[in-house]
């Protein structure tokens, strides 16, 4: 039998007792690309936590999971191409739960006069030899020999939602007040709404009120809870945002329809109070799909050419963002400092850097993370490829943050991984005395939550005297 062909069995060739089967394992993957397609996510199959206090004491499988391998069977096998599927008698006798081996034998119980109609014993029997599923189906057999190529399968990833967990976690540290900043569009307002409704922040309204009431119409949003300060323009806005944090009334900003370089001004100013011993810098949270870790880049939106010095702080705020966000029980982010290759050489001075970052870090000058430079973006992200180049280090393929050397190649390497491998970016800005969340339209909403959470953390974590 080629196995690269779908071959039938025709109705006539049927006799009473023939049969086939197929074996195959329940796996985690089998439970989430079922809930996907159907859209069952009765709590039974997706909540682990939920199934254990329920009668059965642990997941199982949807039922329905072992009615599509008979359909495999009848479909594919016996009697294969051509077959129709007219009815299905099921009981469900066992549950099937997560690794569960389960063989399914369907054999030819009667044929039917005048029509190429058959019925077919359905067995599902799992590894201990208990009956899981039994019952009778009804096809149209063919009644003319196919052999076809066997179609291959599309290939299917799934990915742990990193961001959902952080956000999660939020809930026990209260919302946080946050002046708004010129938010005079309905995108900005649209991206307030779900992180007022989250309970992640405590809006206050700081722009032009006749423009921020227009666009709240426009989308119907209901803005009267949230307090309104009044400014003549964006300017305006800025500077009064960095004076309602300097003076403690709000403990985040939220930039909106204004430009980055216009609210940073605002802040880095000297009358502003918000500027600390830090370089001020900016961090993406990436939730990259395939990748079995959240990573954080930096900087790739603020720094455009930073000095050995700024590379310490821009180092020393994503540290301290990491362990807000995914640090425990003492644990520290393994920091790759990134340039063209794994080898210092006076050519390239990002490699310069990345060696005095790692020695400054030896010497007390960064502290909270593990450091390890130059590398290479294969090496700082892959197991493989660090092994292969010949490079030990904690680390090598297993790295939390990626510094990178400039601007351009952080920017270039956050909106790849953004619009061609479909990841997420959260945006933070770090350095200031409050956190500043920068949040994009084209930002989904997992996405726009997530810059939040970060500000409800970080703010929790200057509160509780943990970061400075």
């Amino acid at each position: 039998m080629d196995d690269n062909l779908l071959s039938n069995i025709t109705f006539d060739e049927l006799y009473i007792g023939q049969s086939a089967s197929l074996k195959r394992k329940l796996t985690q993957d089998d439970i989430n690309l079922f809930a996907l397609m159907s859209g069952d996510v009765n709590p039974a199959h997706m909540n682990p936590e939920y199934a254990k206090a329920s009668l059965f004491h642990g997941v199982i499988g949807h039922g329905m999971w072992s009615g599509a391998l008979i359909s495999t069977v009848l479909g594919t096998q016996l009697p294969g191409p051509g077959t129709i599927y007219l009815s299905q008698d099921i009981h469900f006798k066992k549950p099937v739960r997560l690794g569960d081996e389960i063989t399914v034998t369907l054999s030819v119980k009667s044929k039917g006069e005048g029509k190429p109609l058959v019925d077919f014993d359905c067995q599902c029997i799992n590894e201990h030899g208990e009956v899981v599923v039994s019952g009778t189906a009804t096809v149209l057999a063919p009644t003319e020999h196919l052999s076809l190529p066997r179609p291959m399968l599309p290939s299917v990833a799934f990915y742990q939602d990193h961001y959902q967990s952080v956000i999660s976690a939020c809930q026990d540290k209260g919302a946080v007040k946050t002046a708004v900043v010129h938010p005079v569009n309905l995108a900005a307002l649209q991206a307030v709404k779900e992180a007022s409704d989250a309970a992640l922040i405590e809006p206050v309204l700081v722009g032009p009120k006749d423009k921020i009431w227009q666009a709240a119409t426009e989308g119907d949003i209901d803005i009267s809870p949230w307090p309104l300060i009044d400014t003549e323009h964006s300017h305006e806005a800025a500077a009064k945002a960095a004076e309602l944090a300097a003076c403690g009334q709000v403990q985040a900003i939220m930039k909106g329809a204004l430009h980055t370089d216009e609210l940073l001004g605002a802040v880095v100013k000297a009358a502003s109070g918000l500027r600390t011993e830090r370089r001020i810098s900016h961090c993406y949270v990436m939730d990259v799909r395939g990748h079995y870790k959240p990573l954080i880049i930096t900087d790739a939106a603020i720094n455009i050419a930073p000095s050995l010095e700024e590379k310490a702080d821009i180092c020393q705020n994503a540290i301290n963002l990491w362990q807000v966000l995914f640090g425990h029980q003492g644990a520290q982010p393994k920091v790759a400092i990134l340039s063209a290759v794994e080898t210092v050489t006076s050519r390239i001075s990002s490699t310069l850097d990345a060696a005095s970052l790692c020695k400054m870090a030896d010497r007390g000058q960064i502290t909270g993370g593990i450091l390890d430079g130059p590398l290479a973006l294969d090496n700082a992200i892959s197991r493989e490829a660090a092994a292969n180049k010949g490079i030990h280090s904690p680390v090598a393929g297993d790295a939390d943050i990626l510094v990178v050397p400039n601007i351009e190649a952080g920017n270039m390497l956050a909106k790849q991984l953004t619009f061609l491998g479909k990841a997420d970016a959260a945006g933070i800005v770090l350095g200031a005395r409050v956190p500043i969340i920068l949040t994009s339209r084209a930002d989904s909403l997992r996405t726009r939550l997530l810059s939040c959470a970060a500000a409800v953390f970080l703010a929790a974590a200057r509160r509780e005297g943990n970061i400075k």
